[in-house]
């Protein structure tokens, strides 16, 4: 047998182990580079944590100086009460609209035949490119028509709709086997109770997913209360906060005390659903 016969026979055997070899080395960098991105993540709160804790006569032992004053003196001098009671009172009916738009018109798109189903839907998708900051003069005059400038309203209908959650939720519609309408079509429900009884309970992950995304969108905007409102009384966490930052620009104990204060909320409420968020956002990739 010549070399070159040699060679070519050998070359089969030696592929298996050189991709055993690639294989094993990717799965023993993967933790590696994991750990890495984790600690490049959470390095800047560790920062931010570790300084709302420090006092602010820092000397060479700053570890002495760790206390709590700092988000009880936040707390007290930012009015955050009131803030998150706003904010939380607006973040909840802006995702409570979401939800229940995103769930109609998402419904509609995936299972109704009509024609312009698909313009429609090109439409919804084509409104995830616009930046709201392009409507704001549009939709500012709107309100001051409606007399809902320096109201609630005015935080909560320009979101009330948006192209996402319908998109999410007519994603999650299609994963669902027709079969289970067609069951409930022939006991005698009719589209409303369809919707409300079989489709919405089977699409918990997808809705969970579209609450997270809505309420911390609606808990970090600062757009819609800097331009739609002027009142003290309808300020916000992320106006007040902004408030705050131009008021103790040089206390960095304080400052940072009040992000933990506003982050805190929205962290929680991400931990405590992350699982549910994970498999909305995997099952509503599955179809397209």
């Amino acid at each position: 047998m010549s070399p070159v016969d040699r060679a070519k026979s050998s070359l089969p055997s030696s592929l298996p182990e050189h991709q055993g070899r690639r294989t094993s080395l990717r799965v023993k960098l993967s933790p590696i580079v994991l750990v890495i991105g984790a600690i490049l993540v959470l390095l800047p709160l560790a920062v931010v944590a570790f300084t709302s804790l420090t006092s602010a006569a820092i000397d060479a032992n700053p570890v002495a100086h760790w206390t709590l004053a700092n988000y009880r003196e936040a707390w007290r001098r930012g009015n955050f009460l009131l803030a998150f009671t706003n904010s939380t009172l607006v973040a909840l009916a802006v995702t409570a609209f979401q939800i229940f738009t995103s769930a109609l018109a998402g419904y509609a798109l995936a299972r109704l035949k009509f024609r312009g189903r698909q313009a429609i839907l090109l439409i919804v998708l084509a409104t995830l490119v616009i930046p709201f900051q392009i409507l704001v003069i549009p939709v500012f005059l709107v309100l001051k028509w409606g007399r809902l400038i320096n109201t609630y309203w005015a935080l909560i209908l320009p979101t009330a709709a948006n192209g996402f959650g319908i998109f999410l939720m007519r994603q999650f519609f299609q994963t669902i086997p027709i079969e289970l309408e067609d069951a409930a079509t022939l006991d005698g429900a009719n589209r409303l109770q369809i919707l409300w009884q079989i489709m919405l309970p089977l699409a918990r992950p997808a809705l969970i997913t579209l609450f997270l995304f809505t309420f911390i969108g609606e808990w970090n905007d600062l757009f819609k209360p800097l331009v739609f409102t002027t009142r003290p009384e309808l300020r916000t966490v992320q106006l007040a906060l902004a408030e705050f930052q131009e008021q103790f620009t040089n206390d960095w104990s304080l400052l940072m005390a009040a992000v933990v204060i506003a982050t805190i909320p929205v962290v929680l409420l991400f931990l405590v659903s992350q699982r549910q968020f994970i498999r909305g956002i995997a099952a509503t990739g599955i179809k397209t």
